[in-house]
């Protein structure tokens, strides 16, 4: 039997056209974008290229972005950065169900006397924009709620909140790293202040993020020594990883509605088939305000783990969630939020699905689950 992927949450397959374009920058054009050399030159041009595709794409002004190493530092230097800048403010408001790149930093501004006014979700996953409205105060210099959570997808009212920090003259950030690439994503249409991607949630190469930050919000550079990225984000450029993001946020933006729709049949095939083999199954979070390709399902009474190992040996590759948190012994943080007890958190598995897989692999993928619960 061929191996079945249903970890699209944690990484994708690079899009070999993507590899196509990022090779001449890594054999020909492998000049450093800041000599001022013909190869440096030509390298700055790529550089120059990748930024603007990716401008057009989030409907953002070319200098508006910015490439990291990913989504986790774009996440640190939203909150660490900003802080720097925050004045005589003190308070932070963000969602409970944040990527752990946001809470470990929160815990982090903390130490430091930050207060951190955490809002929880619904049962459904889906946070209420007023109780962020009605906790965003003349003390918070920041306020931040994820586009989607990776752990059960679901889509959040960032529109809503972002307008509410505006209201109150408060910038507002969130963290796009599991939403770009399987919605539409639109910087001005969500008018928010700063967005943080990354390349290979959406086909592109590991270890190249970007963040967008409006013109006229300040934030300090956290990463120093440098004059690259308009003196924010020091480092050699990474050319051929800029070039790779832009493309493969090029290539998914073009089939995004096609591939959006086929792999919300995916899903919802899984979800219907997995339901039904007993009653003990149960699909945590919102059914449709979710990614098209988020199944999260909790087995109940099932070590998640020990279904987990059995899959794998089966060919077929699932998560426990939150690929960051592999190996941890806690329970999810997002499905104890959403009301999960500690036993039903760890007998949750997630499955994210992509365009590369099949109807028929979901058949396959049932019929496995079904035998390894009954030896379970």
């Amino acid at each position: 039997m061929n191996n079945i992927y249903l970890d699209h949450a944690s990484t994708t397959k690079l899009d070999s056209r993507v590899l196509d374009k990022m090779a001449p920058y890594l054999t020909e054009i492998y000049g450093n974008a800041n000599s001022v050399h013909t190869l440096g030159r030509n390298a700055i041009k790529g550089l120059d290229e990748a930024r603007e595709i990716v401008a057009s794409l989030i409907n953002a002004n070319f200098n508006e972005v910015y490439f990291t190493s990913g989504g986790t530092e774009g996440d640190n230097w939203a909150l660490r950065g900003f802080y720097n800048q925050r004045g005589n403010k003190n308070k932070i408001v963000l969602s409970s169900i944040e990527h752990l790149a946001m809470l470990k930093t929160c815990e982090h501004l903390e130490t430091k006397g930050v207060e951190v006014c955490k809002i929880s979700p619904q049962k459904n996953g889906i946070v209420n924009a007023v109780d962020y409205k009605n906790q965003i105060d003349d003390n918070t210099f920041l306020a931040s709620l994820m586009l989607a959570n990776n752990e059960i997808g679901s889509i959040q009212p960032v529109k809503q909140v972002a307008e509410y920090s505006h209201e109150k003259g408060v910038c507002f950030f969130t963290d796009a790293v599991q939403a770009i690439g399987a919605i539409k994503v639109d910087v001005k249409d969500l008018n928010v202040d700063m967005l943080s991607f990354s390349a290979h949630k959406f086909n592109g190469p590991k270890g190249v993020g970007g963040v967008y930050i409006k013109n006229g919000t300040k934030i300090n550079g956290e990463i120093l020594g440098g004059h690259q990225e308009r003196e924010k984000r020091g480092g050699t450029s990474n050319v051929a990883g800029a070039i790779g993001l832009a493309y493969a946020l090029k290539y998914s933006r073009e089939t995004l509605e096609k591939d959006a729709l086929y792999v919300t049949n995916l899903r919802n095939y899984f979800i219907e088939k997995v339901l039904k083999i007993n009653d003990k199954i149960f699909l945590n979070g919102d059914r449709e305000s979710r990614l098209p390709n988020n199944a999260n399902i909790l087995f109940s009474g099932i070590s998640g783990e020990s279904l987990l190992y059995k899959l794998d040996m089966q060919g077929v590759y699932a998560s426990l969630g939150a690929a960051c948190s592999a190996g941890s012994i806690n329970p999810s943080h997002v499905l104890t939020e959403i009301g999960l007890n500690e036993l039903d958190a760890k007998s949750s598995l997630r499955f994210t699905f992509g365009r590369e897989n099949t109807f028929e692999e979901i058949d396959k993928v049932i019929e496995i689950i079904k035998n390894i619960l009954k030896d379970l």
